[in-house]
This record gives C-alpha cells, sequence and structure tokens, in this order.
C-alpha cells in the first residue's frame, strides 16, 4: 500500500454498500481494507493497522460492539478512530456506542460530504493525541536525562571513591577503617538503587501500569487508623538517631476506604520522609488522622523550613525542585509527585499549607468508601 495515503478499514455485511463505500474512499484518496464481519476485520487488523475503523453494528457471527470491545483489548489499537455506520436510529443503540467510547455514529443513509469530513476530523485528533503523547514521552525522557546527570554523580563518587581507596590502602587498613570504606560503599549503592527504584516508578506512573494494577488490588479497606499507626511505628524506629520526634494522633476507628493498602503506605512514608528531610534536630513531626461523612484527611505536620507560596505549585511536579543548590540532599525531585499521583489513582489528593520558618503541613485527602 502506499505509505502516503491514510488506511481505512470498512466492516459491512451488505457486499453492495461495502464496495460502494471503498470506492468512494478510494477515489476521496484513501487506501481501503474491507471486511463483511469482526472476524474477517480482525484478521485484515493483523496485516495492517488502518488509520480509522468505519463499521457496521448489525452483522453476523461478531457484530459491531464485540469488533469494538476487541479492538480495544489490544494497546496496538486503542488509539485507533471508530465510528459505527449503521442504519439504527434506536436512541439506545447510540447511547451505548457513545458509552462504550465510540468516536462517532453515524446512521445510514448518510452524506459522503459528511462522512468525508468526519472521518477528516477523527485522523486528525488521533494524529494530534498521538503528537501530544510523544511529545510528553519526549519530556519525560529529557527530565531523565537531566536527573541522571546530575544524581548519578554523587552515588558513583561514594562508590568509585571509597573502592579506589580502600584498594590504595588495603595492606595497611584495620578492620574499623576498612568497614567504614565498606559503609561508604554501601551508602552510595543505596541512594543509586533508591533512584533507579523511583524512576521505574515513575514510569509505571505515565505508562498507566500502576493505574491497572490498582484497579486490579485495590479492595473495601476497614483498618486505616492502624496502617498509620504502623507506618509512624516504622517511621519512628528508622529515624530514631535524627533527633527529630514524631507524634500521631489517631483516632481508634476511621471510616472504610477503597485503597490498594501497599501503595498507600508508599504515599504516606514518602509524606513523612520529606518532613524528616527538612526538619532541623530538636523538632516535632506530628501526624493527625481525622474524617466526616465524605472523607477522611491524613496531615504530616512539621516543623521545618516552610516553603514560600510562590513556590507550592512547583511541589507535586515530575522531576520538580526547590532551591536544589540549597538543599542538596532532597534528592531526584520524585517523591511529593509519587506520593500524589498515587493519592490521586485513589481518587483523593493532596493539599499543602506552609509558611517560610515555621513549617508544612501536607494533608492526603480520601473519600470515605460507599
Amino acid at each position: 500500500m502506499n505509505e502516503g495515503r491514510k488506511v481505512i478499514l470498512i466492516v459491512e455485511d451488505n457486499v453492495a454498500i461495502l464496495q460502494g463505500l471503498a470506492e468512494l474512499l478510494t477515489d476521496a484518496g484513501y487506501e481501503t481494507l474491507t471486511a463483511t464481519n469482526g472476524y474477517e476485520a480482525l484478521a485484515r487488523m493483523q496485516e495492517t493497522a488502518p488509520a480509522i475503523i468505519i463499521s457496521d453494528i448489525m452483522m453476523p457471527e461478531m457484530d459491531g460492539y464485540d469488533l469494538y470491545r476487541k479492538v480495544r483489548e489490544r494497546n496496538e489499537w486503542v488509539d485507533i478512530p471508530f465510528i459505527f455506520l449503521t442504519a439504527k436510529t434506536e436512541e439506545e443503540d447510540i447511547i451505548k456506542g457513545i458509552s462504550m467510547g465510540v468516536e462517532d455514529y453515524i446512521t445510514k443513509p448518510f452524506d459522503m460530504g459528511v462522512l468525508l469530513a468526519r472521518i477528516q476530523a477523527r485522523i486528525k485528533r488521533a494524529e494530534e493525541l498521538q503528537e501530544a503523547a510523544k511529545q510528553r514521552q519526549d519530556a519525560i525522557r529529557q527530565e531523565i536525562i537531566n536527573v541522571l546527570s546530575h544524581e548519578l554523580r554523587t552515588p558513583l563518587t561514594y562508590i568509585v571513591g571509597y573502592t579506589d581507596l580502600a584498594l590504595e590502602e588495603l595492606k595497611s587498613l584495620n578492620p574499623e577503617e576498612f568497614e567504614d570504606f565498606l559503609q561508604g560503599i554501601k551508602h552510595g549503592s543505596e541512594r543509586l538503587r533508591r533512584l533507579v527504584e523511583e524512576l521505574l516508578l515513575v514510569v509505571k506512573l505515565e505508562s498507566g501500569q500502576l493505574a491497572q494494577r490498582y484497579r486490579q488490588d485495590a479492595y473495601r479497606y476497614e483498618e486505616l487508623a492502624n496502617l498509620i499507626l504502623h507506618i509512624v511505628r516504622s517511621q519512628r524506629h528508622e529515624h530514631a538517631n535524627s533527633q527529630v520526634a514524631i507524634m500521631a494522633e489517631i483516632p481508634p476507628a476511621l471510616p472504610p476506604v477503597i485503597l490498594e493498602e501497599t501503595l498507600f503506605a508508599d504515599a504516606l512514608n514518602r509524606l513523612i520522609d520529606n518532613a524528616f528531610k527538612f526538619s532541623p534536630p530538636g523538632k516535632t513531626i506530628y501526624i493527625k488522622a481525622e474524617a466526616d461523612a465524605r472523607e477522611i484527611r491524613i496531615a504530616v505536620r512539621d516543623e521545618g523550613i516552610g516553603i514560600a507560596r510562590s513556590e507550592l505549585s512547583q511541589l507535586f511536579r515530575r522531576f520538580g525542585q526547590i532551591n536544589r543548590q540549597q538543599h542538596e540532599q532532597q534528592g531526584a525531585g520524585m517523591g511529593l509527585y509519587i506520593a500524589y499521583a498515587i493519592i490521586q489513582m485513589m481518587g483523593g489528593t493532596i493539599t499543602v499549607t506552609s509558611q517560610v520558618g515555621k513549617g508544612s503541613t501536607f494533608t492526603i485527602h480520601l473519600p470515605v468508601a460507599r
């Protein structure tokens, strides 16, 4: 087929209409594939993916609705525009097609000029969406390159530097000195591992893999209070040497929510880790949960450096950084973005209030399960 011409798949059990429509679209400058039912259409698509599908609804063996479902099951076909072409004008059939996600719906007899205009509009829109997706992917790729170029240096410096020193001084090192070198190498390795894991998690978020996992694994959860207290205890143990205290005020019972336990714990842990990161010694982090009939709120309040109002909008951006040179310990700028994306996936949101020099409060809002 001519690579410069768009391919249209026509699926119609009436051979006369099928051939006539194919001729008209060929004269209009399109390449055409034809099929008389859904099974034939899927076989054609295995050979050539069309730019758009025009399908009758009432067909033998596999009708238009089933064909649409089969097409949308394949990731490589999910963006192909789909137009139903049918003689049926009952409102329930139109509603069914629209509710399934079909891009357009044309009834027979149809005006060829209108059909061509709709075909051109749907193809143009699909190309715009593909270009936008490509630009997003390019932007993510460039952001990852920028983060890697900066963030890889520090852990690799630890690993390479301590390894070189250990090799140079190997014969003269006593066990305590050798252990110090190993601790330096371990520190760099752990930071590198965290960076790789966070980048992989960002890719899963952006690709929709994590959302798919959440849809499969989420359930009605009735032990949220116990989960929050468990997270607080773990954080208290992990930061025992930080000289920053953590206090919790959690009601004995909270309303049920729809969530996936490990993902929620990941999000809350990131907010608490962020509070520890920017809290000076001697300060306290407060975790408070409360609920009403509509939502549960879990607040993480610190007494740290605070955030200027003008910078709040950057907090949940992917790879967002605030004063990186001043606060080098903050890492790659993925923690808050990941936490926000996870809570959004669960139907909630995260809000933040802050005052420079006095601290910040990050609040998770989750809807109560109905």
